[in-house]
């Protein structure tokens, strides 16, 4: 999944859930589920997303709603290899951008 987000400190939860094309109850919701998404909270209780939490979110997404995994089976696959496949997941996302930017040379040629 390739997210369209500007380079920023800290995204909003609307911004976050416009980008992954979801509710911000469902982003409310894996931050209580899954202990690595801490988002900070400023004064009034806004949730302010730093790129590390969208990275989190990402793999999250991943394993929920493209991989079929359930939340049981999501949170047992970051307890157990979550370095390991955080590093693979990275290195699939940076090969799929790099896909899609070859995709779009070849159809401007």
């Amino acid at each position: 999944m390739h997210i369209e987000l500007p380079e920023k400190r800290y995204y909003g939860i609307g911004e976050v859930a416009k980008a992954f094309n979801v509710n911000t109850s469902l982003i409310r919701f894996w931050e209580k589920e899954f202990d690595i998404i801490k988002p900070k909270k400023n004064a009034k209780g806004n949730r302010k997303f730093t790129p590390e939490d969208i990275k989190n979110l990402k793999f999250i997404y991943h394993l929920v709603k493209e991989r079929g995994f359930t939340l049981e089976g999501a949170k047992t696959h970051l307890k157990e290899e979550k370095k390991k496949a955080l590093d693979q997941f990275e290195i699939i996302e940076k090969l799929e951008g790099i896909k899609a930017q070859l995709l779009k040379i070849k159809q401007q040629l």
